[in-house]
């Protein structure tokens, strides 16, 4: 689970750490690029998802209230929504979304349970690799093209490694971009998630755009990772009240969200102002992120790239 954070100073938007605002005035996503989210079940009921274009995939069947969820204070809906308002909140809710005019595809993976998120050791919520196994693949089937997994899978057996990297092995080999959160334990390690070649693993980054000392580090993502905002992130939970959370979870969808806006560019197109300085490694300043990026791509031909891309809020 994502931390509470502690006592200090006032949030600061996240939106503004990353210099994401050029690009979401630009769009704010289109229907045929689907985002799969992997992770609690979501309210989407809440007035910022009102005329979103919300899609529940059947979950696992012991999923807290079906396909709703089941009370406000439950650990994995709180999980869920924030993550999915990170990403789908209207534009013009005190906290917008990313990408709220792309489809957003819901897979449920935890069990049901009332834990409370602020009560909860630090970490992603955890998920049996099996289960993140049958989900990913269901999300690439449904036709996702970029995957946010918030999420650290249970210490798997022989079998459920086997089944999770066949899983990432799929989405590699239809290009859906796959983002998970590298883990909020302070260690140096990795995990079948990470360790996979297709994956983008991300770090949480502070207020001065430097690593948290609660991320996990290791080669894979001293390799192939990204840093974006993980402290003061404040947006929805399901009681419609702000939510301030802080760890590797929430940093996951500030990359997901900014690499479905990225697919309606053409190839080639830079991510950054050529003349802007050189980034740090934070949001998709990493040269393997940005060369996958230009791989999957979807064809751009008709776009008039001095005008709007897509809808905008």
């Amino acid at each position: 689970m994502p931390r509470p954070l502690p006592a200090g100073p006032a949030p600061v938007r996240p939106l503004d750490l990353i210099g994401l605002g050029p690009l979401m005035a630009r769009t704010a996503g289109r229907p045929e690029v689907a985002v799969g989210l992997l992770d609690g079940l979501v309210a989407v009921e809440q007035p910022a998802f009102a005329g979103r274009r919300l899609r529940i995939l059947p979950g696992r069947p012991d999923a807290a209230g079906g396909s709703l969820c089941a009370s406000a204070g439950d650990g994995p809906c709180v999980h869920g929504s924030f993550v999915a308002g990170v990403l789908s909140a209207d534009r013009a809710s005190p906290a917008p979304g990313i990408c709220p005019d792309c489809t957003l595809l819901i897979r449920p993976i935890f069990a049901g349970h009332r834990a409370n998120p602020l009560a909860a050791r630090a970490g992603p919520l955890s998920a049996p690799a099996e289960e993140l196994a049958a989900a990913v693949v269901e999300a690439v089937d449904a036709g996702a093209r970029v995957l946010n997994l918030s999420v650290a899978p249970e210490r798997p057996s022989g079998s459920g490694h086997r089944e999770l990297t066949a899983a990432l092995d799929h989405a590699a080999a239809h290009d859906v971009l796959t983002v998970v959160a590298a883990g909020n334990q302070g260690r140096l390690g990795s995990s079948v998630l990470i360790r996979h070649p297709w994956t983008i693993p991300v770090v949480a980054y502070d207020t001065r755009n430097r690593p948290m000392d609660l991320s996990n580090l290791g080669s894979s993502i001293g390799t192939r990772g990204l840093g974006a905002p993980g402290r003061a992130v404040v947006h929805l939970n399901p009681g419609e009240r702000p939510l301030a959370l802080a760890g590797t979870s929430v940093a996951v969808p500030f990359v997901t969200g900014t690499l479905a806006l990225l697919l309606l560019l053409p190839p080639g197109h830079p991510v950054r102002n050529p003349r802007s300085r050189p980034p740090r490694r934070t949001a998709l300043g990493g040269t393997a992120a940005t060369e996958r990026l230009d791989r999957v791509r979807a064809p751009a031909a008709g776009v008039d790239m001095n005008g709007p891309v897509g809808s905008s809020a």
